[in-house]
């Protein structure tokens, strides 16, 4: 409840007469505030004569506040929940190069700046070479009754004990029942039986303002509580195929990895996975993965211990404003099909290389990651509308998706020195020679800081479409280049093959 009273001054009293009328108006406002509350309020003798000496002829308001706002009673509903993670890793083989993110390669210069938080500098790890009995430390909270408990893939990948520690001091040991790399997440169970505290998914995505709550054990600590707001979402931070993080800025640190975020109604909406950090410590800025995204994978984990994607064949990439311009396109939404893989559900539909999907059943595709998202979850044998353009002209085609399979290893095409000699092409410093054995010409040099390089060329790569037509010498690409130069086109076209994926890279006509 909040009181508030008026105080009057007068500077037209002479100085002398002061003392007294502060005296009476101090007197005056105790009498005012027991009447109404009960108490005697006193003003301070600095606060009156401030007061007092005012210039201003209007009332001064005093308010004596309320309560001030707390999460106490959301924390103490939610805690009982939410564990330490302590794993054991028996002769596994550490890197210190290591990045925990899929996306992430030793070297990449935003290593240093993405890093997972559960899996590396617990008490008892060896960072680098052989470890044996290492030990990892994360979070993760508990979603039923009967003791299943979600965390983060990276903090049990490999693990051969687990043991969670709970707000009420008991250490208790679980399983992993199943994992999914895809969006580094997995479900454990608790040994012993239950009942035990748990808590509940948010149904809806928080909105960018709104307050975010976590719990964790951040550097082992075990029950600490940050509070932040969502700051953005749809973060994409290359950790993986799927990536649609929160981002919040409720401090987490090594060892938050796998706990939750909560809404002020004690509602996960979020799992912390990674942080945005130059020195491994929290700057304000942290990625959790989507409640309305871990919900469906952990409903798929506990029930089948795996996730079955959605599947149509293709490979897509993001439509960048270079590409735009060399296929003629009016804007940069949509994915583009940079190969339809065989006797898969796209190819059978009919899409080919080069076609942009713009949408699924009617909902419109922005971008690639977009498309890939949305099949995924659609799930296998769905039937889906696809909508797409070719040569400029709007298609549909009506595809039934399949079960997405596990990702084979790329392999690498070595440039050779079989077929013809080395073609220069001029004013790209780029070097190809004949692919052996198939279709397209082999990029054998690529000089640095080149407008091919620039574009992603790397040596091993193969041409095999200039300009919408099958590369099979290197004059081709240099009769491709040449056109395009006449017909004053800005960049021309070509699909690339490296290892087992296909890309188009837009190539400068006229390079600087």
């Amino acid at each position: 409840m909040t009181n508030s009273f008026r105080l009057f001054s007068s500077p037209s009293r002479p100085a002398a007469s002061r003392p007294l009328r502060q005296l009476l108006l101090g007197a005056a406002a105790a009498l005012t505030l027991s009447g109404s509350l009960g108490a005697t309020a006193v003003l301070s003798p600095a606060y009156a004569q401030s007061v007092s000496q005012s210039p201003t002829q209007e009332a001064v308001p005093v308010t004596v506040p309320g309560s001030i706002p707390s999460f106490a009673d959301v924390i103490d509903r939610v805690k009982g929940a939410v564990v330490s993670v302590r794993v054991r890793v028996g002769d596994a083989t550490g890197d210190s190069e290591s990045t925990g993110l899929p996306g992430l390669q030793p070297g990449d210069p935003l290593q240093r700046f993405f890093r997972r938080f559960g899996d590396d500098g617990a008490p008892g790890t060896r960072r680098g070479g052989p470890r044996r009995q290492a030990t990892a430390q994360g979070s993760g909270f508990i979603i039923s009754s009967d003791g299943f408990v979600v965390t983060n893939n990276h903090v049990v990948k490999n693990a051969q004990e687990v043991i969670l520690g709970l707000d009420d001091g008991r250490s208790l040991h679980a399983k992993v029942v199943g994992t999914d790399e895809k969006t580094d997440l997995a479900l454990l169970k608790i040994a012993e039986a239950g009942p035990f505290p748990f808590t509940q998914w948010a149904e809806s995505a928080p909105r960018v303002g709104d307050w975010a709550l976590a719990v964790g054990n951040p550097f082992g600590l075990g029950g600490t509580v940050t509070a932040g707001i969502v700051s953005a979402r749809g973060r994409d931070i290359g950790a993986g195929p799927y990536d649609d993080f929160l981002q919040i800025d409720a401090p987490v640190n090594r060892g938050n990895s796998g706990g939750p975020t909560f809404d002020v109604y004690g509602r996960v909406v979020g799992v912390n996975t990674a942080i945005y950090s130059p020195s491994g410590g929290s700057i304000g800025i942290g990625f959790a993965i989507p409640a309305t995204v871990a919900r469906s994978v952990i409903d798929a984990l506990r029930e089948h211990g795996r996730v079955d994607r959605g599947f149509i064949g293709v490979q897509i990439q993001a439509i960048t404003p270079e590409l735009a311009d060399s296929m003629q396109l009016k804007t940069n939404k949509g994915a583009l099909v940079a190969d339809a893989q065989p006797n898969t559900p796209a190819a059978k539909a009919g899409l080919r290389s080069g076609d942009v999907i713009i949408a699924v059943n009617g909902e419109p595709i922005d971008a690639a990651r977009e498309l890939s998202r949305k099949i995924a979850a659609l799930g296998p044998e769905k039937k889906v509308e696809i909508t797409y353009l070719r040569g400029g002209r709007e298609a549909k085609a009506s595809i039934t998706l399949g079960v997405l399979p596990e990702e084979a290893a790329p392999s690498r095409l070595s440039p050779g020195r079989q077929g013809e000699d080395l073609d220069r092409q001029d004013g790209q410093r780029l070097g190809l020679r004949l692919a052996p054995g198939r279709v397209g010409v082999v990029v054998a040099e690529v000089e640095p800081a080149s407008p091919a390089a620039r574009q992603g060329l790397r040596e091993g790569d193969v041409i095999v479409e200039v300009a919408g037509k099958p590369v099979l010498r290197p004059a081709d690409v240099a009769d491709a280049v040449r056109e395009a130069r006449r017909n004053d086109r800005k960049t021309v076209l070509m699909r690339v093959r490296t290892g087992d994926s296909t890309r188009f890279v837009a190539l400068p006509a006229n390079p600087g």
